[in-house]
């Protein structure tokens, strides 16, 4: 790195820092829309430019009718990396060095400069990510300023679990701001001694990390007492949030944030918001369901791997209420989970499948006894439900009747034929593969 890099990239850092934290102002929501209106256009004249992918598939429209491209996603994206990133890398020279990568456990080489990481893979299909060094910035800057407890003239000691490390959260380890990386394939025990020793002000980890972090502060094993708590990578459950929250003594905030962005982070009310300054999001409501819907995204900050019109397989809720904070930011009720988690039943009427939301699914087992303190509920079929509870033996059979009336009262009130409900007993999955507590293991 020569001598300008080194002092551009801090200033890059802090410029990104300081837009986002106090730069941007909308009197009203119709703002900024306007002002989104305009990142898109610009953003794509940029990618139409040096992606032969995005340039095929705008058919010649006019930038105006942008949201008349198709609509692509992870498998799409894949198929067509080589002629849809703007750098001109290959899949081949891509995936290469991301499994080196994760093989050796060394995430800090690059293909020409360019950051390569691999997505977990939870929906079925691998991506890889292409991220520059100036998006890396960029992503740094605003991270700081959603996420930071305080600002930046504090000190700050960051705890960071993650399946894999990557340059991108690297980057931000720059002035007064410390970053540790916790691998998740090490025993939790060892984490525990060294969060002892590092005492993070702020940690971030997956929510059933957090989870196991929690028991150990209930058991006396780690005594850290972080500043801000944040939750990321997988869906926060509420039995899990009020659990993490009574043990750390602290609200869990949340990031929204996979392979495709930083999605989303919550206020100081602790309601999650959309990054609506980095990226539009259009809803693909869905049928029958009010508030929730697809989001698809395009990101107007991102331009090595564009993300433009790319559908996720997230259901949102929207939030009914603005959110006392004040943002023009869209506000969300919950990230309900993947789109294919939904549970299929049989309706009583006319024998069709009829979709059920995971919510529904984890309010009616949270509802049936507050003595259930963990809990996996797979589809297998839509004849078969296997259910694991973690609660007190002698409580065990009760648990397992209350949570059966709760999930039989649930299908009555959704006009569905009840499944089969098959008990078994609760064993948390591997730490490197995302908890999903509400799960469908079966193809439509």
């Amino acid at each position: 790195m020569n001598n300008f890099s080194r002092i551009k990239e801090p200033l890059t850092l802090l410029g990104n820092y300081i837009s986002t934290k106090y730069g941007r102002s909308w009197g009203s929501r119709r703002e900024l829309l306007l002002w989104q209106e305009w990142q898109v256009r610009r953003h794509l004249r940029y990618v139409l430019a040096r992606s032969p992918y995005y340039r095929e598939a705008a058919g010649g429209l006019p930038l105006e009718q942008w949201r008349e491209f198709p609509v692509i996603d992870k498998r799409e994206m894949m198929a067509h990396f080589d002629r849809l990133n703007t750098e001109g890398i290959g899949l081949e020279e891509a995936l290469e060095a991301a499994w080196e990568a994760e093989k050796c456990r060394d995430f800090s080489p690059t293909v020409r400069g360019i950051t390569v990481g691999l997505s977990s893979g939870t929906s079925g299909h691998r991506g890889v990510f292409l991220v520059s060094r100036q998006e890396q910035m960029a992503w740094a800057g605003t991270i700081m300023a959603k996420v930071l407890p305080g600002g930046l003239l504090q000190k700050h000691r960051v705890a960071f679990f993650l399946r894999a490390n990557s340059n991108l959260y690297a980057s931000v380890r720059k002035g007064r701001i410390e970053f540790q990386y916790f691998d998740l394939l090490e025993p939790i025990e060892k984490h525990v001694s060294q969060l002892n020793t590092y005492r993070p002000t702020l940690l971030v980890a997956p929510a059933s990390v957090l989870r196991l972090l929690a028991e150990a502060v209930k058991t006396g094993a780690l005594h850290i007492r972080p500043d801000k708590i944040v939750s990321v990578a997988e869906v926060l459950d509420p039995l899990d949030e009020r659990y993490i929250g009574e043990c750390f003594g602290r609200q869990v905030h949340q990031i929204y944030q996979c392979t495709e962005g930083f999605l989303g982070f919550t206020c100081s009310h602790g309601t999650l918001h959309l990054n609506e300054d980095l990226l539009v999001v259009e809803k693909e409501y869905l049928e029958g369901a009010e508030r929730k819907f697809v989001p698809i995204l395009t990101d107007f900050r991102r331009r090595t791997q564009p993300i433009i019109r790319y559908r996720l397989n997230d259901i949102l809720t929207e939030r009914k209420e603005p959110c006392p904070c004040g943002s023009k930011l869209l506000a969300l009720e919950q990230i309900e989970g993947r789109s294919d988690d939904l549970f299929y039943l049989h309706s009583v009427a006319d024998g069709r499948r009829k979709p059920v939301f995971p919510d529904f699914i984890r309010r009616a087992v949270l509802s049936a006894s507050p003595e259930i303190e963990e809990y996996l509920i797979i589809q297998h079929s839509e004849r078969l439900v296997e259910c694991s509870l973690k609660v007190r033996p002698e409580l065990e059979a009760a648990c397992r009747e209350q949570v059966s009336r709760a999930l039989t009262e649930l299908c009555s009130r959704l006009h569905c034929h009840a499944p089969n409900i098959r008990y078994s007993e609760y064993v948390r999955g591997p730490r490197e593969r995302k908890l999903r507590r509400v799960e469908r293991r079966f193809a439509l």
